[in-house]
């Protein structure tokens, strides 16, 4: 197993239904509790540790999802606000070693609960059409809300394994 992916990277050439949709908007607004009970008891020394050989610490893979997340929620509501619009990239790994990546991790816990609640509700929301607004990435290009949606879902579950694998792994 590639521990970069742990689930495999993300990949979509399918035709977007509204039941997978749904089931992706699920799996962004199970992502907070999941990430709380996978977290819980984790000491602050198995927080600072690395999931992988030069990878970020389970503590810097909670404070990335929080910000992965916000941008995430605006990228949606410019999209579907503004029109095409392009958004500004962010640097993931500058953000990473900020000083705020060394608060506790229940700081972007709460950011990530109250985040997808908005999230969650702004995409139930959408109908099926929403979903062929795009946004256009400077590096990346135009970008579906459809794929997008699907990535985000993936997002999550990614760094999610990144942390449940490891203490999987450590025997935590």
């Amino acid at each position: 197993m590639d521990e970069r992916y742990p689930i495999g990277e993300f990949r979509f050439d399918g035709d977007l239904t509204e039941e997978l949709a749904a089931g992706w908007i699920k799996e962004i607004e199970n992502l907070p509790s999941l990430l709380k009970d996978a977290v819980k008891d984790l000491t602050d020394q198995q927080l600072d540790t690395p999931y992988r050989n030069g990878g970020w610490t389970l503590r810097q893979v909670v404070h990335h999802i929080a910000d992965a997340s916000m941008n995430s929620y605006i990228r949606f509501k410019l999209a579907v606000t503004e029109g095409n619009p392009v958004i500004k990239p962010y640097d993931e790994a500058k953000w990473a070693v900020l000083s705020d990546s060394t608060l506790p991790v229940n700081a972007s816990i709460a950011i990530i609960e109250g985040v997808h609640k908005r999230w969650v509700t702004l995409l139930r929301s959408f109908s099926m059409d929403d979903y062929e607004l795009s946004y256009v990435h400077p590096e990346g290009g135009e970008m579906k809300l459809g794929i997008f949606l699907g990535f985000s879902a993936w997002h999550g579950n990614h760094h999610l394994a990144h942390i449940t694998t490891l203490v999987k792994n450590k025997n935590w």
